[in-house]
């Protein structure tokens, strides 16, 4: 998750190919494209358990503050952690 995290908040090429090799490739689109307007500024992890993960991101685009309230289920493949979806938001 914060591996993830990370990889919006540097964004362009290095953290857009993050994203997509740490997606589930079941339910991952085809391309993965960070937002250059938005600017990712804390993460709070607040529970997690099992396969999930339930934070806050806090970010701003142009500016204006705005937050990321979700819940995540993760799998394992091949050894390593994958983010499939959000179980709540």
């Amino acid at each position: 998750m914060r591996s993830r995290y990370a990889a919006y908040a540097v964004g362009g090429r290095v953290g857009d190919d993050h994203v997509f090799r740490t997606w589930h490739p079941r339910t991952r689109p085809a391309d993965v494209t960070t937002d250059p307007d938005l600017r990712w500024t804390g993460l709070l992890i607040v529970a997690a358990e099992d396969d999930w993960v339930e934070f806050v991101a806090s970010y701003s685009v142009r500016g204006v503050p705005g937050a990321l309230h979700e819940r995540s289920r993760f799998e394992q493949r091949a050894g390593r952690w994958v983010y499939v979806e959000a179980i709540a938001r």
